[in-house]
């Protein structure tokens, strides 16, 4: 699904637009950070959607609003 809804070609269109990841503390390093073509997958499935950012289902795109 994270493929249909991102393409290939318009992945290589976004991708060097983004900015460069920034590095990880060493201490206290957060939550492994989600790749940025599943984040843009998610934002375009609320977009396509219309669905609260809770409601993306992880399985499908790679990425959720939903913290546990």
């Amino acid at each position: 699904m994270s493929a249909d809804l991102v393409p290939d070609d318009l992945w290589e269109r976004i991708a060097p637009l983004l900015p460069p990841r920034p590095t990880r503390r060493h201490r206290h390093p957060g939550r492994l950070p989600v790749s940025d073509r599943a984040a843009l997958a998610g934002i375009v499935y609320v977009l396509r959607k219309g669905v609260a950012w809770r409601d993306v289902p992880a399985q499908l795109v790679g990425c959720s609003g939903v913290t546990s």
